[in-house]
């Protein structure tokens, strides 16, 4: 393990960092997820549960996570694409369920593309199981 990677809340020293991770982990985002919006967005809800994970002051990984009273959920678990299978996600993920269980959080729910295997793959092997289940979603603005 990467001794000297650490996972703490975002900061706003974190914007760009975390702005570029995204652009490269994820470079087929829609539109209704914009980073800048995200990010601000976040901040004002449950923020304490914005974790990135540096390498001296480089971003290298990122969660959300947020507790809505019943279920946890997480969302942007980024790790940067030429260090994967460095333990950077499992670290994230852990802070996230860490924190969440802290609110009470009693089972966490995540949305994964049904095409993205490593990530399935991934989530499995740290414990998740694949429910079956529909996503519905509706874009209020």
């Amino acid at each position: 393990m990467n001794t000297r990677l650490l996972v703490r809340p975002y900061a706003d020293a974190d914007r760009d960092g975390v702005i570029l991770l995204w652009r490269l982990a994820f470079p087929a985002e829609p539109a209704w997820n914009e980073s800048s919006t995200l990010i601000q967005r976040k901040l004002t809800v449950q923020p304490e549960l914005f974790f990135v994970c540096v390498d001296g002051t480089e971003v290298v990984g990122t969660v959300m996570a947020g507790f809505d009273g019943v279920r946890g959920w997480v969302h942007k678990v980024a790790a940067h694409p030429e260090r994967t299978r460095s333990g950077i996600a499992s670290r994230l993920m852990q802070a996230a369920e860490e924190g969440l269980a802290g609110l009470g959080c009693p089972k966490l729910n995540m949305q994964v593309r049904a095409d993205n295997a490593s990530a399935l793959a991934f989530y499995k092997a740290a414990g998740y199981q694949i429910e079956d289940r529909v996503s519905l979603s509706k874009h209020l603005s």
